[in-house]
């Protein structure tokens, strides 16, 4: 008998069916090209560690929405439109997907997320600059 719960695992899995996730160098390339807005959503402590993603726009994950709503009060100038192509990124590539499948909810239809996250970001050898 179920009870119609679903387990984290079966909830990702089900969140990416609905999103296109990018890699790093699509990411990097769309983001070069003013195609699309990166989203560090990682917590300080990681981004003090690892660095950061120059250019990315650095919203802690429990502003997210509040922030690129672009119909919201609280949000950044660069929300302007439900349009706007939005890659979030974590540390790993997981918390992401669900945050993306919010930013979907809230209307924001092109957002995704990145693949392996910053951390694969990294190890690809793409732009990090060193945090604080």
């Amino acid at each position: 008998m179920s009870s119609g719960r679903v387990g984290i695992d079966e909830l990702l899995e089900r969140v990416r069916e609905g999103l296109e996730r990018i890699g790093p160098r699509e990411a990097f390339g769309a983001a070069e090209a003013g195609d699309a807005l990166l989203v560090d959503i990682r917590y300080a402590a990681l981004r003090d560690r690892d660095g950061l993603i120059p250019g990315a726009l650095v919203i802690e994950r429990n502003e997210l929405e509040w922030r690129l709503d672009p119909r919201g009060s609280h949000r950044v100038p660069e929300a302007v439109n439900h349009d706007l192509r939005v890659v979030v990124i974590c540390n790993e590539g997981y918390a992401s997907s669900l945050a993306a499948d919010s930013l979907r909810q809230l209307g924001l239809h092109r957002a995704t997320d990145l693949i392996g996250g910053f951390q694969a970001w990294r190890s690809e050898g793409l732009p990090v600059t060193l945090g604080r």
